[in-house]
């Protein structure tokens, strides 16, 4: 089954969808929250309720009809794993870290699925990741290896586009990983059913205006879907709709000779094997009305 969150009247609601039409959920149910990070919190049987929905009578927009937001458009936390596959480490200079690198992301740096990513006026070295994501659907806690995936509502595409210099000017990478609206997230939701445990083993790939920069698989990562869980949730409780993205494989931009950072008209596609395509385009970021701003202090 895949979800999407889309926009109406200005606010994102849940839907299911077959890749062709949606069916929204709170539509087709009244007692289903509209949002999809309060319907995981009720732990509504959404698989149930979506294929329900999608079977049942009624009219259902096209999914091209509709614009996305975020498959979750505002996740308690985003939990990032850095240097999870050890050839990325490599093209970095830098070993395998023992202990995941983690950094988190805010909600505000999130970007939904075909929609313009601006590359900010503060710099040009703008680079691409694409990652494996992990939606998870019930409170974890001190949750072991052998049950962690049990909390796993879906796995979606991520681009974890950063910003390389701002990531640099200190060494915990935040700056560099949190520009409004540069971490694409979709364009949907597909849940575990639909794939193997962990969504590992999985083509993960990036393409650049048609050009293939990353070619992995998902079997390559150091820390899987259940072991991130595992460490994570013994340091914080996970919550229904937050967002676990783990790493990246070699072929950023930023290890290149020469660099290759995005540019504005550039297009950049995340496929990863069974769970569909994330596509954006690189637009600049307006620049300030210098006067403008000068007028509002004074």
């Amino acid at each position: 089954m895949k979800f999407i969150s889309y926009l109406r009247d200005g606010k994102a609601r849940v839907a299911a969808t077959d890749g062709e039409v949606i069916a929204d959920l709170n539509d087709a149910n009244g007692a289903i929250p509209e949002d999809i990070k309060a319907a995981l919190a009720e732990e509504h049987d959404l698989i149930a309720i979506g294929r329900a929905a999608l079977e049942g009578p009624g009219a259902k927009p096209s999914l091209s009809s509709v614009t996305l937001a975020p498959v979750v458009p505002n996740p308690g936390k985003i939990l990032c794993l850095g240097l999870n596959y050890a050839d990325h480490a490599a093209e970095g200079g830098l070993e395998a870290p023992a202990y995941p690198s983690v950094f988190m992301r805010s909600a505000s740096s999130l970007a939904s699925h075909d929609s313009t990513v601006k590359r900010p006026r503060v710099s040009a070295l703008l680079d691409y990741e694409a990652e494996l994501a992990v939606v998870i659907g019930r409170t974890a806690h001190y949750v072991g290896r052998d049950r962690a995936l049990d909390h796993v509502f879906g796995y979606t595409c991520f681009n974890d586009i950063t910003l390389r210099d701002y990531q640099m000017k200190a060494p915990t990478w935040t700056v560099g990983k949190n520009f409004d609206g540069t971490g694409s997230l979709g364009p949907w939701i597909v849940t575990p059913d639909e794939l193997p445990d962990g969504a590992t083993g999985k083509q993960i790939r990036l393409r650049l205006n048609g050009e293939i920069m990353q070619d992995a698989n998902t079997a390559q990562m150091m820390v899987g879907a259940a072991a991130a869980i595992e460490l994570l949730s013994e340091v914080m409780t996970l919550e229904p709709g937050d967002v676990i993205a783990l790493g990246t494989p070699a072929g950023i931009g930023a290890a290149r000779k020469p660099p290759v950072w995005m540019v504005p008209g550039d297009r950049v596609e995340v496929e990863i094997e069974g769970l569909g395509i994330l596509c954006n385009t690189i637009v600049d970021e307006p620049q300030a009305d210098v006067r403008s701003q000068r007028h509002e202090r004074a």
